[in-house]
């Protein structure tokens, strides 16, 4: 196994009408990770819930209500060197604020089983 990880996982909820964008954006900047494939996500139906605070700019709710909120959640794997460009592509794409984006280092199952080659 090497020192660290060099492939990130990536999460991400949004609404829905803006998951056909996020991909489509995502795919268009990123090397592909799995060799003979691109555009590999996995998504699928979530609830989001939250609170906007006085000074926030809410893009659904009004400030000091609670919202629920239909979203989906978009995960995917990318290469390191790519983080930065699809952390700001996300920022510019996604409609919230503050989109909550998880970035997990993650290891590719390949490092553990030796080559047949």
């Amino acid at each position: 196994m090497q020192a660290s990880p060099d492939i990130m996982k990536i999460g991400v909820c949004a609404p829905p009408e803006y998951l056909e964008r996020l991909m489509d954006a995502i795919n268009d900047l990123v090397e592909p990770l799995y060799p003979g494939y691109d555009r590999a996500f996995y998504y699928w139906p979530v609830k989001g819930t939250w609170r906007s605070l006085p000074g926030s700019n809410p893009f659904i709710g009004k400030i000091g209500e609670i919202e629920v909120a239909d979203e989906v959640r978009l995960e995917f794997a990318i290469k390191e060197k790519d983080l930065t460009s699809v952390l700001r592509l996300i920022r510019e794409v996604h409609p919230y604020e503050e989109p909550a984006i998880d970035v997990i280092p993650m290891y590719s199952w390949k490092e553990f089983i030796p080559s047949s080659d």
